[in-house]
């Protein structure tokens, strides 16, 4: 969904600060994302990025989180206490146009998941823990961030 772009145009609109959290586990793991779970599985990248999740305490920030954050209930449940919680909605196809190397990004999911799979069991908690959803598949990413602007003041 162009979550850290989107995140870095809304964060300038707003004065804010921006953190990607892919950034931070990647950082704070000294590899990338992929290797993780090359190395010790999706279950040990969504472990870390729930630590690094729990542990940012910040505020005037827009947080982009890696798509495996909504399976944290304590991570979402801090995020929700710090701030507002937005979901960039897009539909399946245009998601799967966008992300053509799913087997090499770092995605948190079961080797056998297909991006289907995945959009069909994330989708639910996107919807379930955000505050405010913007659809985002007939904007560009400033129409996005226009958006949610309107919708986080209204």
């Amino acid at each position: 969904s162009g979550k850290s772009t989107v995140g870095v145009i809304l964060a300038k609109l707003l004065s804010y600060g921006f953190v990607d959290t892919d950034v931070l586990i990647q950082t704070s793991q000294k590899c990338s994302l992929q290797e993780i779970v090359d190395r010790d599985g999706h279950v040990v990248l969504r472990k870390v990025e729930e630590d690094i999740l729990l542990n940012i305490d910040t505020q005037n920030h827009v947080i982009a989180t890696g798509g495996s954050a909504v399976y944290s209930n304590r991570a979402m449940a801090h995020l929700t206490s710090i701030g507002i919680v937005v979901f960039l909605e897009v539909d399946l196809a245009s998601l799967e146009m966008r992300i053509q190397n799913i087997g090499t990004r770092g995605i948190a999911k079961r080797p056998e998941q297909s991006l289907a799979d995945l959009f069909g069991e994330r989708e639910p908690l996107y919807k379930k823990f955000a505050d405010v959803t913007v659809s985002c598949s007939a904007l560009t990413q400033e129409d996005v961030c226009v958006k949610i602007v309107e919708e986080i003041e209204s």
